[in-house]
Order: C-alpha cells, then structure tokens, then sequence
C-alpha cells in the first residue's frame, strides 16, 4: 500500500501529514523549526526521502534546510548564494536604478532526474541552482536581462515564486515573477524570453506590454506540458504553445482573482482554482470557501463546496498553497491563512479538514510514498 506524505510549510514551522493511500486517517508531525516562516517544501521525485526546505526569518535571515530520512532529521546546507561570482547576501544590479537584494528563497523545485540538483526562486526576483544537494549556489544570470525595466514589487515583495521543469524537454524552465510576468528558458536557464503576449493589466502603464504583469502562479500537466494555467492578479489564462499567446478562460467564475492554480494528476483539462473577492479583499466571495473546477479546460466552471465552511469565512488560499496527488482517485490538498489544511481523495468533490489551528499556511506540497 502507498503512503501519502504532505509538506506544509507555515508562518510559524513546518509540518508533515501522513497517511496511507485512503487518506482518511492523518498523523501531523510536531512542528519543525518552530517561529521561523517556512515559506516552501518539497521533496525530490527521484528520492522521495530527500526534502528541501526554505528557513527564513526578519532576525536570522535565510537558510536552507536538507532531509535525508524523509523530515525526521534536517541539516543546514549551502546557505551562501553566488552571484557574479562573488559569495554574499546583497547585490546591485550592475547599472540599474534597481538595486539586487537577497531577502528569502520563495520557491524550490527539485530536478527530476537529480536529487542533488534543484532550482531555488528568491527576492528580489532571481532564479539559482545547486548541483551539490544544496552546499552551494549560483544564481543563473541570464533572466535579468528578460525581465526588463518594467517591473515592480506585488504586494508580497519581489519574488520569483514559480518553477516549472519541463517533464519531456529536459531543457526547458518556466518562471513566474510578481510582478514581471511569465518567462521561458529553453536553454537550461541559459538565456530567457518573456511569454506574456495576450496578457492585459489595467494597473500598469501599457496594459498590454511584454513586461511588468503581476502573475500569482502556473501550472501545467506532465503529459502536455506546452498547456499552461495561469492565476493571474485578474484572470485565469491558458496557452496552448508554451506561452507563445495566452487567451482568458475566467468563464463564470464568480471573481477571476486568487493565488493557486492546479491541474488534475490525470485528467489534463481539470483544473482547479480558489476564487477570492479582489486584490484588496483577500477572502472568499460571500464568506463562503468554495473551490472551482473546470473540466473542459477553462471557461465552464463548478463550485466544490461538500465539506468547506459556506458562511462566515474570510481566510485566503495562498499561491503556493495547493497542491494534487498522484493517486489513481486523485488527491486535491490546500492550506488557508487560518491555519486549515483540507484534502479531497476523490478529486474534489468531497472535502475534510484534516488539521486545524496551524499557523498561516504559505505552503502545501504532496508526495505518493512507495
């Protein structure tokens, strides 16, 4: 029998869920490095044993944590990033009114066929790797030059936030930045290319520019990876050519704002989204917690409701926030800033709370156990 582990990464720790492959009874882990913001776990998929996770505090700074044995057991590795060549935690990009600063890691993706390669998204909005299982870094240079002049903080800060490998071309690496936009590398990170064309933003100067929207999150299935979902800080996008031109797909959603974006584990055109009211108001329409799915790719959607709070509900479902299993009745996993974790063994149709009382949720990740 599989075991399901998820990772959740809180403003006060981390925490780990088990349970078996019916995931109706869970085991919640005391929390791991308690009052530190955990912004991001995840494990590797070629040794599901090994965990990265993202340490970060306004007093200590940045750290990066490894495991072994599966988060029973964490080392402190590689917390020296390098960029041009020159170890340190702040830089100034050379020229620029822009200055460079290292504040935190958002994100961390685990190379698919190396445990001891991943990639690491920060603020302000760089892209690094290690191939070392973390010990050192080196920032990968090439996507200042894509990101141009306009671009600014999201309210979260100025943070490369998403990462995605490409499951087929092993050169290829979607990025997303608050607020700059989407970019693709198709060169292992090499050089870059914005992929925003079909994207409109009232809030910036040219609604229509190359650079400066404010992407929330992407997500794509691993059998079609040239399909792309987007969050964006106003309307659900796809794009059917790796980014090349992105059409809406908010349809009749009852607000096209939120944070998360996920694709169904084998079912390429169900998606998942948590509508909240607005860019100012981040909380459920109505009060009421509802998850939508589109079966068809977009554009027709449905309230999930059976088991979520439908009155009186005013938490926020962050981007990195949700996340899908890989079971044959497929896993849908969220986390909300009131400290709730809620999963559904049966694609979405039927929710449990399975804890309550943690801290803020910034993070959820899933992993299917041998």
């Amino acid at each position: 029998m599989s075991g399901v582990r998820v990772l959740v990464g809180t403003r006060k720790g981390a925490f780990i869920l088990t349970s078996d492959e019916k995931r109706e009874e869970w085991e919640v882990s005391e929390p791991h490095f308690a009052g530190w913001e955990m912004y991001h776990i995840k494990g590797s998929p070629v040794n599901p044993n090994r965990l990265y996770a993202s340490q970060s505090s306004g007093w200590f700074g940045q750290m990066i944590q490894r495991s072994d044995d599966g988060g029973k057991t964490w080392e402190a590795v590689g917390n020296e990033f390098v960029y041009d060549g020159v170890p340190g935690t702040h830089q100034f990009y050379d020229g620029t009114q822009h200055p460079w600063e290292f504040k935190r890691v958002w994100h961390l993706e685990p190379s698919l066929t190396d445990a001891d390669t991943v990639y690491a998204g920060v603020e302000d909005a760089g892209i690094f790797r290690t191939t070392d299982g973390g010990k050192t870094w080196g920032e990968l240079p090439g996507l200042r030059a894509a990101k141009g002049h306009l671009w600014q903080p999201g309210a979260g800060g100025m943070c490369l936030h998403t990462i995605i490998l490409d499951p087929v071309n092993p050169e290829r690496i979607f990025v997303a930045i608050s607020a700059a936009g989407a970019f693709r590398s198709d060169d292992s990170g090499k050089t870059w290319k914005p992929i925003n064309r079909g994207l409109k933003s009232e809030y910036i100067p040219e609604a229509e520019a190359e650079v400066g929207h404010c992407v929330h999150r992407i997500s794509l299935h691993p059998t079609r990876p040239n399909t792309l979902f987007m969050q964006k800080h106003w309307d659900i996008m796809r794009s059917d050519d790796a980014g090349e031109q992105w059409h809406e797909v908010s349809g009749n959603l009852p607000s096209d704002f939120g944070f998360p974006i996920a694709v169904h584990a084998h079912e390429p055109e169900t998606v998942y989204v948590v509508p909240i009211k607005s860019d100012s108001e981040h909380f459920p329409p109505e009060g009421k917690l509802r998850v939508y799915r589109s079966r068809t790719g977009g554009n027709e959607w449905e309230a999930l409701t059976n088991g979520l709070p439908q009155s009186d509900c005013y938490v926020n479902v962050l981007r990195e926030a949700m996340a899908v299993d890989t079971l044959e009745s497929c896993g849908i996993y969220f986390g909300t800033t009131g400290g709730q974790v809620y999963a559904s063994s049966d694609n979405g149709d039927n929710w449990t709370a399975i804890v309550r009382d943690l801290p803020a949720v910034l993070s959820v990740e899933v992993q299917v156990l041998p």
